[in-house]
């Protein structure tokens, strides 16, 4: 049996995962690490720490999984965006990887601003030039580490990185690099004037391949660390929201899929890049041929629920471990008795800042209208509501732009909360259909592996067979109680906007 690999770094850890061509999960491996936090505006990391967890990881799920090493037929890989590699003319690293949350370089996003700022969405789909993006890494390593600077010979991706060691090609795609600042959306290619405004040659960035390229096979070196032989394709797959789209089965247009982890994130896949007039919503390029993808994202979702279970439900966490179950469980009975718009107390989870559908990073969380009727089980529903209504307000946005949806596909640890499914679900008057496999970056890469081997004729062939629907929650009687409730949220949000920006600029 030929059997699928897939490798997806994120932010704080590498998972691995073998499937066979029928959508079943072999095995699975995750490492987790933790950044270096050097600054309050600084997150890096040793690039061999990815390196060192791919290895771990993906024999950790051949272990598993038992398969013979001469069975892995292809691997894709894809990662987390934004997060800066330097190598020397040599390939060694030089510099820590500055991680895509590291916002050292913000006095470098105000120079690229001033000079890229007008034309930067209809050039790169990003709606707003901020430190997150590599051009501004970039110069800020120019600026500030001159001696590194006029030894690095390639800026590279995490994913980019990864593909390197693995088969030594140095390339990317699209779909991971649209983020970069660097990169020109519309044709594919880099914006050479913003190499030139941060003082590098378009020559130091990797060779640009379509997402779910086979750009080789496994050195003799990666086949003997991975335990694996040198007849295994490396398969480009791209950012992890757009391959995680995939491994949701959306990959054409009116399909809708949202992912609650940390953060919450939407994508939508549109055939158009550029019709959102107001250019407002961020559009990456899709892994799927051809599409590309609105991807409005919050940044605190399930991070939020998180900080509230560790805050003030420590008994239930006590409890919950020496039962062996999940605290959460036990967060979302309280919520599951109080009624919808949680007798009137709203929740604005900005708990580190807001970015879509308005920008701002001075946002803050806020529980508003509590009184002392008000229990646990009403902040714990206004929490779950609260993401709810963020969901709402982007897939409103989204709408705007003449997009039609029937159906949204909710993936990430949220969707495991059939409460939090049914509230969105609710909230949005869609259904939210959840799948079998929660692992869909996984079951994305290994779909784009698929295709790229020969196994599938298509990306649409490989999730007919391999993307599988859990249940499907459609809006219920409780969905004509959120319009009032929903209405405070926006006009909560509304207030609040100018008042952060005034309080904590």
């Amino acid at each position: 049996m030929e059997i699928l690999l897939a490798i997806d770094v994120g932010t704080t850890s590498v998972k691995a995962g073998l499937f066979s061509p029928d959508g079943i999960c072999l095995g699975v491996g995750r490492q987790e690490y933790q950044l270096e936090t050097p600054a309050a505006d600084r997150a890096q990391l040793d690039p061999e720490v990815y390196w060192q967890a791919c290895l771990n990881t993906v024999r950790a799920a051949i272990g598993q999984s038992g398969a013979k090493p001469d069975q892995v037929k292809a691997v894709a890989v894809s990662s987390q965006g934004e997060t800066t590699i330097t190598l020397d003319a040599q390939g060694k690293v030089i510099y820590p990887a500055l991680v895509w949350l590291d916002n050292r370089a913000t006095d470098q996003a105000v120079f690229l601003a001033e000079q890229f700022g007008r034309e930067v969405y209809s050039r790169t789909g990003i709606p707003e030039i901020v430190a997150t993006w590599p051009a501004c890494k970039i110069l800020w390593i120019r600026q500030n580490e001159p001696e590194v600077f006029e030894r690095a010979n390639k800026f590279l991706l995490v994913q980019d990185y990864l593909i390197y060691r693995l088969t030594g090609r140095i390339v990317t795609d699209g779909s991971i690099s649209c983020t970069t600042l660097n990169y020109d959306l519309i044709n594919n290619a880099w914006w050479s004037d913003v190499q030139e405004a941060i003082g590098i040659r378009t020559t130091q960035l990797p060779e640009i391949v379509q997402p779910g390229t086979n750009v080789g096979k496994l050195t003799t070196e990666a086949a003997r660390l991975l335990g694996l032989t040198t007849g295994t394709f490396v398969v480009t797959g791209g950012m992890d929201q757009s391959v995680g789209a995939i491994g949701a089965g959306n990959f054409r247009p009116g399909m809708v899929s949202e992912t609650t982890g940390a953060a919450l994130a939407i994508q939508a896949t549109i055939s158009n890049p550029m019709i959102d007039q107001s250019k407002v919503v961020p559009v990456y390029y899709h892994s799927a041929p051809g599409q590309y993808l609105f991807v409005p994202v919050c940044p605190t979702a399930g991070m939020a629920l998180k900080w509230l279970r560790d805050s003030f439900f420590q008994d239930e966490i006590r409890s919950a471990e020496a039962g062996k179950e999940d605290a959460y469980d036990s967060l979302t009975a309280l919520a599951g008795s109080i009624p919808p718009g949680s007798d009137g107390l709203v929740m604005l989870p900005h708990l580190m800042g807001a970015f879509s559908p308005e920008p701002s990073l001075q946002a803050r969380g806020s529980f508003t209208g509590f009184t002392l009727s008000h229990t646990r089980g009403h902040f714990v529903r206004a929490l779950l509501e609260g993401v709810a209504f963020m969901l709402r307000r982007n897939l409103e946005t989204i709408e705007r732009t003449g997009i039609q949806f029937q159906e949204i596909r909710s993936t990430g640890g949220g969707a495991r909360s059939r409460l939090w499914n049914q509230i969105k679900a609710d909230v949005c008057n869609r259904t939210v259909v959840t799948l079998a496999n929660e692992e869909t970056g996984l079951l994305g890469d290994a779909i784009l592996a698929g295709v790229a081997s020969g196994i599938f004729q298509s990306i649409e062939d490989g999730c007919n067979v391999m993307v599988k629907v859990k249940e499907s929650l459609p809006p219920g009687a409780e969905a004509e109680a959120y319009s009032e409730p929903y209405r405070r949220y926006c006009e909560l949000d509304r207030q609040l906007f100018d008042y952060f920006k005034l309080a904590y600029s």
